[in-house]
């Protein structure tokens, strides 16, 4: 038998590049949650009381999966930054920080725990 600790505890460090274009600098990928947002809306909150921050699209060919960031993503840090208790508002406001060019983040992901319990079969 596996010990069943945080179902979320499976995090992966993701490194994406903005795309400069023009003006602005693209990340390639939305966000949904924040402690201001009703988490009954958020299709990736498990329990629907979640107020997390979570990845809810990833654009096609975009920086975000180039990186390796998907779907369904729970955004824990931002540049070292913790995201588990922000508004919605301020977690675009450190993502789209125009002096960056690198946002470091660090996600926990429900297949990633998937992944490893079906290999310790």
């Amino acid at each position: 038998k596996v010990a069943r600790s945080n179902p979320r505890a499976y995090k992966q460090r993701i490194e994406i590049c903005k795309l400069r274009q023009g003006e602005h600098l693209i990340l390639g990928f939305s966000i949904g949650g924040g402690i201001d947002q009703d988490p009954g809306q958020n299709p990736f909150s498990e329990d629907k009381s979640d107020k997390g921050i979570y990845v809810t699209r990833v654009t096609p060919g975009g920086p975000a999966e180039v990186a390796g960031l998907m779907m369904g993503d729970k955004v824990m840090q931002v540049n070292g930054w913790d995201m588990t208790m922000v508004t919605h508002d301020q977690a675009r406001k450190r993502l789209t920080k125009k002096n960056e060019d690198i946002v470091r983040l660090l996600v926990t992901r429900k297949s990633l725990e998937q992944a490893v319990r079906h290999s310790m079969m």
